[in-house]
């Protein structure tokens, strides 16, 4: 079979950095590989997949379904192969890796067509938020990147981005001054996903909902639901009620999940105005214009 990677693969991979690894060219190789070792019988690659890594369908040689993802080095999937392992299946898809193969991960299969954003809004930030909830453990002795390393390296591609576009220079001052403040005294750090959505939440068989895909890092609660604040980004923006709606968001999801709702709101004006200025950066002005209007309400 041919392991092609997806086209939202190349472009998305193409938008981050050059393949300077080649890893793109050496992918239908290594997926080959990695199919022989584990003896798999492959059903398909899922399309349109991730953003950051190939997806197989696979069975195991008892015929148990499950899932073969192959990651570049970029993507962080040793980090993500601790986060899991340091999870065991608690609120999180199941690693049965039984060979540690660098960049490889052999994972249980949930249902890859159905997420909680099947689900009605207000259910599907429910079942999201009790999903992130049961992730929030101590992070363990694994050095997993923490929340202001990485921050870090964001303020400094926003503040280049800034002194090029002074269209977007005040919410990135916003946005840095808040992650300043943020840092000066953070609570108790945690295991966060790092790049939670409703999109990362799949239909399992062991648990109704299982997060997958983590860019696993330790840091404050507030930074992980952040993300989930902004959500179906597109409806609010669409909605006259919309900068309403989100402040309401911010105030329930912090209320439930025991999150400081100043501390929440900094860390989702932060993480839009980054994606914001990225996606700017890398030719998505559609998705960059929605992303600075919703955090200009914040």
């Amino acid at each position: 079979m041919a392991f092609e990677p997806p086209p939202r693969l190349v472009r998305a991979l193409g938008e981050t950095a050059p393949d300077a690894d080649g890893w793109l060219e050496k992918l239908p190789e290594a997926a080959r590989q990695a199919v022989a070792l584990r003896e798999l019988t492959v059903e398909r690659v899922q399309v349109p997949g991730g953003r950051s890594s190939l997806v197989v369908l696979v069975r195991r040689p008892d015929g148990t379904p499950a899932v073969l993802k192959l990651a570049p080095p970029r993507a962080r999937p040793e980090s993500e192969r601790a986060a899991l392992v340091r999870w065991a299946g608690l609120g999180a898809v199941q690693l049965i890796e039984p060979l540690t193969t660098e960049g490889v991960l052999l994972l249980e299969r949930l249902h890859p067509d159905v997420s909680v954003r099947s689900l009605s809004e207000a259910k599907a930030l429910l079942e999201a938020a009790g999903t992130l909830r049961r992730l929030w453990v101590e992070p363990g002795d694994h050095p997993f990147e923490t929340v202001a390393e990485r921050t870090g390296r964001q303020a400094e591609a926003m503040r280049a981005r800034a002194a090029a576009d002074a269209e977007v220079a005040p919410l990135v001052d916003a946005a840095l001054a808040a992650r300043e403040e943020l840092l000066a005294a953070p609570p108790e750090q945690r295991l966060l996903h790092g790049t939670f959505r409703q999109s990362k939440v799949l239909a399992g068989e062991r648990m109704p909902w299982l997060a997958v895909g983590p860019d696993p890092v330790a840091g404050e609660c507030a930074f992980d639901l952040a993300r989930l604040v902004r959500d179906r980004v597109e409806d609010l923006i669409a909605s006259p009620s919309g900068a309403a709606t989100t402040r309401r968001r911010i105030k329930r999801l912090a209320e439930s999940l025991d999150v400081d709702q100043e501390r929440l709101r900094g860390w989702t004006l932060f993480r839009a105005v980054e994606s914001g200025v990225r996606a700017r950066r890398v030719g998505r002005p559609q998705d960059a214009e929605l992303l600075l209007e919703f955090a200009g309400w914040l």
